[in-house]
């Protein structure tokens, strides 16, 4: 299976979706690297990192459903690195 390295970054406006949020986090947990959060509460949001290896079709998806998470504004950054595992 062919895997890249990338990196998705979350801001999270809504209090309300953190639940869902982490649920499709766990859901591709075996993927994650690793994951750092920072609570901005001078604006009121959170910020998240989401290190991935993963296949491309993992990565897209996870970020589609992040996306469609009311409240979550979502971008993912690609490496050009493949290997296969």
């Amino acid at each position: 299976m062919q895997t890249r390295v990338a990196v998705i970054a979350i801001i999270v406006e809504k209090d309300s979706a953190v639940e869902k949020l982490n649920a499709v986090l766990h859901e591709y947990g075996n993927f994650i690297i690793g994951r750092m959060g920072i609570p901005y509460r001078a604006r009121g949001v959170n910020i998240i990192s989401v290190a991935l290896d993963a296949p491309q079709d993992s990565i897209s998806a996870l970020s589609g459903k992040l996306g469609n998470i009311d409240g979550i504004s979502v971008k993912t950054a690609y490496s050009s690195i493949l290997s296969e595992n």
